[in-house]
């Protein structure tokens, strides 16, 4: 249940509360942030009542709005916040304004979206990707209202990205429309739902106004049912369209029924389509319901129900299974529906029909004539699928998946067809049906089984009937061939014989109260048959048996009619579509008489009794069978108990004492499951169960090889324990499939379970099965025990095949026996790790322990709280406890057996701990045992209870084990010791304004101010001295105090006597191992050579484990070890093995993170110690080392006041500045100053704005490396500069003044149409000039796309000044052989023309654009449509500019602005590229390239856009514009070009629908256009 569900019961004054505690934690540079955003969205309440609001979301709505509207780049909190939104505004439609946002929450899912723009997919930032429920939600809580804003915007998305769903278009954003498609529709029924049919609730009733109304319903069918019905024939499968049209249909069913319908008659008539059926079918399935019912909107749809049902009876399609499936779900759900009735005679009768009503009892009559047609149909298929046809001589006789999927769905169809239809139909039917089936001799595996179940299926619907015919029948053919007595002993029977048995299987689940006329010959035939030696006929024999027990014992209803009571009314079409009443469903149930009881035990006595006594005489060995007739046996044995299971009463007997100690009772919660048990009857399932264990002790001594009978019997144990007349797995299949159908055909907009009246049954039923599989409150009782021992002993056998992991279980009794076991199995003689199957299931147990293993809790406590809470409910009246109020005594006595549990259960963790200990010491002890006992050890670190000192030292000695996986494991596990004897540290209180003085001003105000100017690091007044040292306030957490101050900073009390000075005297046992230990110089040697090992060559990198190691020692012990420690790490700092630097580098971050609390005068000893060597290292650095640097020092940095690591940062800057040696030292030093400035944010502005001076002078770098190191620290640099709201001006440096400084450094190239790499070979003062320029701007390109997808708010005006440049420099054709700063200028282009604008930048970008249209550089006017139409901002008169790639680029932009309806295509436009396009050519030749050949070619480019922008319809004024352009097919080669490529794209995009199309064009215009589509010309 979300938290948010709770939040309904939070005080109103909670909101300020939760505000105040995480407003602090607002700093959209940490990841804190995603902690403060997530927990509104999972606390902040939205439901409340208005006079409430002010008290609620009105305190943050606007804040946090305009925090989403400026962001940029998906932060990964954004998702959170869309959520929070969403659920507001659900929760409250009517009571928010959300006007002036909607555009730009319309823009922000569109983009999240992700789609392909333009010719070459962009490159793209990252997007919201799994928020779709929760946009889905916004969207539909924002429909409504006066003028309706939400949907126009609505509908302009969906026109926008209609083409996408369009089947010929595929990408990774499909699932993402598919989703969005799916969704929509489902959310706005549950909103029409709540506001019109739900019962009242918690959430605030919509204000009337707000209300949907059905104009606003049809105008949403609209906008969405052209991507519907497109997204029909995706690639991906119609599942999600159909849900779509199902729920618009609920809506609007006169909008979304008719199209889909006519699709599905088109569909029927082509037969060369099939997929286009079985997709319109599928659709057509979800809006059955909506089609059938009495429908004030639609009430022409029931018109269609015949015409759909005949239409689809080619479906039944032997050659396509798929289709057949589709086909029988279609007319099962239909017939479903409608009682298949014939009222052509009602209408004499009825003088109030509607027209409509008169025209469907006359259509009823077709009702026989259709299901007799769809019996042929199914006979065709069925003897199409015989085995003789369907397999080869060699292949099996079983069925394949499909084959079994058919006759499910054809036994399920016709059970619905005969269920729905009235008796004298249901009479000519059976007969049918009799008749194919005693006419043929079918096989028993797929044709005779389809046969058996349509008979089955007919004869549950009127057993007396239908048992009529077909058990006398059966019965004499089966008697006739039996009677000879040479079949008993023949392993192969005719078959006949088979058939009959099969069929008489079958038709026997029927009621059972039915059977019983026919006692005599069922029993008769049983006694002969299961004693056959033919397998197949004694197993079918055996279902035989099992199906007439269950027919008798069980309970269950006998009908599943549409409606209650039979068809006998006199107008069943008004009863088409009716929905069942809950209350009044009138089931007939089935329940065991007296006389079906007899019969029952008269069956088992007969066939059960010999069977089990034959057992015994096998086992005493006074008559042995053979494993096929012991088989035979226990087949019989498994049926009965099968058949019967429900009516034998559960194994009783003794239960296990004392399993587990309690004062409340325990005992057996027995539900009623309809059963009364007979105590005076033979308890058959003790029989079956004594004599089962007899045969399993018998086989695990005499033929544990046996594994068929083996399998057999573990079944009969199962079924004894738990078995009452249902499977779990069966019950599962059967929950599944009802849930599917009843999504299928569910109402959601009534909802109030209007389900329909089988499915109602179908659930009633499922709900006592569930009854009947509750084992969750039966007792554990010694014969369970029993029987669990003998699988146990099976498990352990030599033909073991089962294995169950008790490793993992949460129990200290289990945990403590196991443990140690497994690992003492190693020093079992008879262990070999030789084979290797043994060590597979080690590892697996280990890697499962790993994985499922939870810490078994050791204190276990009841607050005092929880025990008042409680009395007070004990003493309710309403609803009144079942037990007594426990007395005073008793409450006593249970809280000093929880005292006792507690100190019992701390000491079996202790024991087991010295347990492992114990098998680690033993010498003998394989190694793979020695891994798992440590990986087992480790795991019993916890946070409550200390880990016993002798674990301690093994994990410290095992720190310098020979194995290298042990030592990984001791590495993290004495990390977690030292954090578990980590001393508290005492904090106190400060009030910043103390500090500052100076007040926080009043509202919000984020950012660098006044109150908070202390915090930055100030190089004039840094802790030099003890006394400076002592008197600044150090705040550790980087974003306290950026938004806003926290109700009470707590910092680390300066005065406290450093706790480093530990004495040894003071230290527990556990310190003082891992003390003297790591006081050894040799201990200290041993452990740096193997840290300093390589493990992985190239692979290796900074280790987190071993840093939290060091940081643990270091922070524990202050600098006690750094004397020790100190000489291997300055011989491996000077040592330029990258495994040594990855040493120096862990222990260095350890080193500065541990000295966190030193007192000054241990941590300037450690910088004069460490200055020098982080010096000499990065003087050294390597390609290999640089990364594990960086990611020293920004791990030194996290969560550190930049004030007392003053040392280390000027010392880098301090490194930089020197400069010696070449690029790739430069670069490595970025890298490694970016990770230590990027952890301290916004607090280190004075060290930025030095950088940036020292950085500004080297942008023109030649090294590609530098240049793109310099990108990503701008990026860095520039990051804090962000224009969200209520934010201040930062200190740190500001963009537009850098960019303000690289234009007038770029002056030389603004000149220039257009920008090349290439230097001028005559070196005057002016060229070198623009060679640094061209320099200059290759480092700002690679600033641009670095920040493009980090940064939270694009500068988009000081960009903008850079674009002129860009445009002229990207590239035309997609080259790799370009060079790298076109490439550059291309994806900054693409990722800026991808930024999101705002109202006031359009102005700025229209202004750049239009500069640049009049440009002479076809290059730059070719980028400048690029990134129009990417951007949707675009101008008319480029049409007109000269080269053809820019009126191509041109012509693209202009379809797909048409096709957003962007603008509007009207005839004026047209009329315009008409003339154009009519423009006369001179005849002279050399002319051709005149300004009349752009006219014409702009003309026709404009006519080509016109018809793409309609991909996959044909308007009106298409078929013309298509006639004026092929008059230009011979035309110059450039217009012919044009004309052709549109032609091809016109038959690429029609060709699905051409049949549909192909009406919309006059026979003459037909004529030209196969011309012109197929003629030569198209291939030429």
């Amino acid at each position: 249940m979300p938290v948010a569900e709770f939040a309904r019961y939070f005080p109103a004054s909670s909101t300020k509360e939760m505000l105040d505690e995480w407003h602090p934690l607002l700093c959209v540079f940490d990841v804190v942030m995603q902690k403060a955003i997530s927990n509104m969205e999972l606390f902040l309440p939205t439901i409340m009542s208005p006079k409430e609001h002010s008290q609620g979301f009105q305190l943050w709505f606007h804040e946090l709005m305009n925090l989403w509207m400026s962001v940029q780049n998906q932060p990964s909190w954004e998702g959170h916040l869309v959520n929070l939104f969403a659920r507001l505004a659900n929760d409250n439609i009517g009571f928010v304004d959300w006007t002036p946002y909607i555009p730009t929450i319309f823009t922000r899912i569109l983009r999240s979206l992700n789609l392909p723009v333009g010719v070459s997919q962009m490159v793209s930032p990252r997007y919201l990707t799994n928020t779709y429920g929760h946009l889905v939600l916004l969207i539909t809580a924002l429909l409504g209202g006066p003028g309706n804003p939400a949907q126009k915007e609505l509908a302009c998305l969906f026109n926008s990205i209609a083409s996408f769903y369009h089947p010929s278009n595929h990408g990774r954003w499909q699932s993402r429309l598919m989703r969005l498609l799916q969704r929509l529709p489902a959310s706005v029924v549950r909103r029409v739902h709540r506001e019109r049919y739900a019962d009242p609730n918690w959430i605030m009733l919509v204000p009337e106004s707000q209300k949907l109304t059905d104009a606003d319903l049809q105008e949403f069918t609209s906008s969405l049912s052209g991507a519907a019905l497109l997204a029909m024939f995706s690639k991906t499968g119609s599942t999600d369209a159909a849900y779509a049209l199902q729920n618009l249909a609920l809506l609007t069913p006169q909008l979304a029924i008719p199209p889909v319908l006519e699709k599905t008659y088109a569909a029927m008539e082509t037969l060369t389509e099939p997929h286009t059926l079985t997709t319109t079918l599928s659709c057509m399935i979800g809006m059955a319901r909506s089609l059938v019912s009495a429908n004030s909107h639609y009430p022409e749809g029931r018109m269609h129900v015949l015409p759909l049902l005949m239409g689809s009876l080619p479906g039944v399609d032997p050659n396509d299974f798929r289709k057949c499936m589709i086909t029988f779900q279609f007319i099962s759900t239909f017939t479903t529906l409608v009682p298949l009735v014939d009222c052509s005679s009602s209408t004499s009768q009825h003088s109030d029909l509607t027209e409509i009503e008169k025209d469907l009892c006359f259509a009823s009559a077709e009702f026989e004539d259709f299901i007799l047609q769809f019996l042929d149909r199914c006979f065709a298929l069925i003897d199409s699928s015989t085995l003789e046809q369907t397999r080869d001589e060699m292949e099996t006789d079983t069925q394949t998946h499909l084959e079994s999927q058919v006759e499910l769905g054809l036994s399920s169809t016709v059970s619905t067809i005969l269920t729905q239809c009235s008796m004298e139909i249901y009479k000519v039917a059976l007969q049918k049906l009799y008749n194919f089936a005693t006419s043929n001799i079918f096989e028993t595996c797929v044709s005779g089984r389809m046969v058996a179940d349509m008979c089955r299926a007919a004869a549950k619907c009127h057993p007396a009937e239908s048992l009529r015919l077909f058990i006398p029948h059966c019965c004499s053919v089966i008697f006739h061939i039996t009677d000879n007595e040479e079949l008993q002993n023949e392993e192969e029977l005719g078959k006949e014989l088979l058939w009959n048995l099969q069929l008489l299987s079958e038709v026997t689940r029927v009621d059972g109260e039915q059977l019983l006329k026919y006692r005599g010959d069922l029993e008769r035939i049983l006694c002969v048959c299961v004693r056959l030696r033919c397998k197949q006929a004694y197993t079918l024999a055996c279902s035989l048996l099992e199906h007439t027990l269950r027919s008798l014992s069980l309970i269950y209803p006998t009908e599943y009619r549409s409606t209650p009571g039979g068809f006998d009314n006199d107008l069943p079409i008004r009863d088409w579509g009716r929905a069942g009443d809950v209350a009044a469903l009138g089931v007939c149930w089935h329940l065991p008489r007296q006389e079906e009881e007899n019969f029952v035990f008269q069956l088992l006595s007969r066939l059960l009794h010999p069977e089990l006594q034959r057992i015994k005489d096998h086992v005493s060995g006074a008559q042995p069978m053979s494993r096929e007739e012991l088989l035979q046996s226990l087949a019989v044995v498994q049926h009965c108990l099968l058949g019967a299971g429900s009516m034998l009463p559960p194994l009783d007997g003794p239960h296990v004492p004392d399993l587990i100690p309690s004062m409340v009772k325990l005992g057996e919660m027995k539900l009623y499951i309809g059963v009364d048990y007979d105590d005076s009857r033979e308890n058959y399932r003790e029989s079956i169960c004594q004599t089962m264990r007899l045969l399993l002790h018998h086989f695990l001594e005499h033929s544990e090889d046996d594994t068929k009978s083996l399998f057999v019997i573990i079944k009969i144990i199962s079924d004894l324990m738990f078995f009452r007349g249902t499977h779990k797995k069966e019950f599962d299949s059967r929950w599944k499939s009802f849930t599917l159908v009843k999504k299928s055909m569910e109402n959601r907009l009534h909802g109030k379970k209007r389900h329909i009246r089988a499915l109602l049954i179908d659930r009633v039923l499922l709900q006592h099965d569930m009854r009947k599989l509750v084992v969750e409150g039966s007792e554990y009782k010694v014969v369970h025990q029993e029987l669990l021992c003998d699988l146990l002993l099976l498990s352990t056998s030599t033909y073991s095949q089962g294995g169950l992991c008790m490793a993992s279980v949460r129990d200290w009794d289990c945990v403590r026996e196991v443990w140690p076991a497994l690992v003492r199995c190693g020093l079992s003689p008879s262990m070999t790790l030789e084979k290797p199957f043994i060590g597979r299931l080690l590892d697996d147990i280990n890697d499962r322990i790993h994985r499922q293993h939870d810490t078994v809790g050791i204190y276990f406590t009841v607050s005092e709280s929880c025990v008042e809470i409680a009395n007070e409910i004990v003493q309710s009246e309403n609803p009144a406890p079942c037990l007594e109020a426990p007395t005073l005594e008793e409450l006593m006595e249970g809280l000093q057996r929880q005292r006792i549990r507690n100190l019992v259960a701390a000491r079996k963790y202790e024991k087991l701990v010295n347990d492992l200990l114990d098998c680690l010491e033993d010498r003998d002890l394989p190694w793979k045992f020695e891994h798992m006992a440590t990986d087992l050890l480790s795991l019993q670190l916890r946070e409550d209870h200390p880990l016993p000192p002798d674990a301690v030292l093994y994990f410290t000695q095992a720190l310098i084990h020979n194995s290298i996986s042990i030592r990984k494991v001791a590495i993290s596990a004495v990390a977690g010791i030292l954090k578990q004897l980590k001393k508290p540290t005492k904090k106190v209180a400060v009030k910043p304004s103390d500090i500052s003085g100076i007040e926080d001003p009043e509202g919000v105000c984020v950012g660098n101010r006044e109150g908070n100017l202390w915090l930055q690091y100030d190089s004039n007044n840094l802790p030099l001295s003890q006394e400076q040292w002592d008197s600044q306030h150090y705040v550790e957490k980087m974003y306290w105090g950026y938004y806003s101050w926290p109700r009470e900073l707590m910092i680390y009390a300066a005065s406290e006597k450093s706790k480093d000075d530990l004495p040894y005297e003071e230290m527990s046992e556990g310190e003082k191992i891992i003390y003297e230990y790591f006081s050894d110089p040799e201990f200290i040697e041993q452990l740096m050579e193997f840290l300093s090992l390589e493990e992985r060559k190239g692979k290796d990198s900074f280790s987190p484990r071993r840093f939290y190691l060091f940081k643990g020692l270091f922070r524990n012990y202050g600098d006690v070890f750094l004397p020790i420690v100190w000489p291997h790490l300055e011989q491996l700092a000077s040592d330029p093995n990258e495994s040594s630097q990855h040493c120096v580098c862990e222990i260095t971050a350890g080193l500065i993170r541990g000295s966190k609390l030193w007192n000054f005068s241990k941590v300037e000893g450690l910088w004069q110690l460490l200055s020098p060597l982080i010096r000499t290292a990065l003087t050294n650095i390597t390609v290999e080392t640089y990364t594990d640097w960086g990611t020293c020092i920004a791990t030194a940095c996290e969560g550190r006041d930049p004030r007392k690591l003053h040392w280390l940062y000027e010392l880098l800057m301090e490194s930089l500045l020197s400069g010696e040696a070449g690029s790739f030292r430069d670069a490595s030093l970025l890298y490694v100053l970016q990770g230590g400035l990027a952890q301290q944010q916004w607090r280190v502005s004075e060290l930025m704005h030095r950088l940036l001076a020292y950085l500004e002078p080297k942008l023109t770098q030649v090294y590609k490396n530098v240049r793109e190191r310099t990108g990503s620290v701008l990026t860095y640099i520039f990051m804090i500069d962000v224009a969200l709201p209520h934010t201040q001006p930062t200190s740190s440096p500001h963009v537009a003044e850098f960019i303000a400084r690289v234009l007038e450094r770029l002056k030389p190239l603004t000149s220039e149409q257009e920008i090349h790499n290439h230097v001028h070979e005559e070196n005057t003062q002016e060229t070198d000039k623009r060679t640094q320029a061209v320099k200059l701007l290759k480092t700002v390109l690679k600033w641009l796309m670095a920040s493009a997808g980090r940064t939270f708010t694009t500068p988009v005006q000081q960009q903008l000044q850079l674009l002129p440049l860009l445009f002229k420099i990207a590239p035309v054709e997609i080259d790799e052989s370009y060079d790298e700063m076109k490439q550059d200028a291309r994806t900054c282009l693409s990722l800026m023309s991808q930024g999101l604008l705002y109202p006031e930048h359009i102005p700025l970008v229209l202004a750049a654009l239009e500069e640049m249209s009049g440009s002479r550089s076809w290059h730059a006017r070719y980028s400048v449509l690029t990134y129009l139409q990417i951007m949707v901002f675009y101008n008319l008169f480029t049409l007109l500019s000269v080269p053809t790639e820019v009126r191509d680029m041109a012509g693209t932009t202009l379809s797909g602005l048409l096709q957003c309806q962007f603008f509007p295509l009207d005839s004026t436009l047209q009329t315009h590229f008409q003339t154009l396009s009519q423009t006369r050519l001179p005849k002279a030749r050399g002319e051709l390239a005149s300004t009349d050949l752009v006219q014409r070619h702009a003309g026709v480019l404009g006519l080509s856009a016109c018809i793409l922008s309609s991909p996959y319809d044909v308007p009106d004024w298409m078929p013309q514009i298509l006639m004026d352009l092929s008059d230009h097919l011979n035309d110059p080669q450039l217009i012919e070009m044009t004309v052709k490529k549109t032609l091809s794209e016109f038959r690429r995009t029609h060709h699905d629908n051409w049949q549909e199309h192909r009406q919309c064009f006059t026979d003459d215009q037909l004529l030209v256009l196969t011309d012109l589509l197929v003629s030569p010309c198209y291939y030429a």
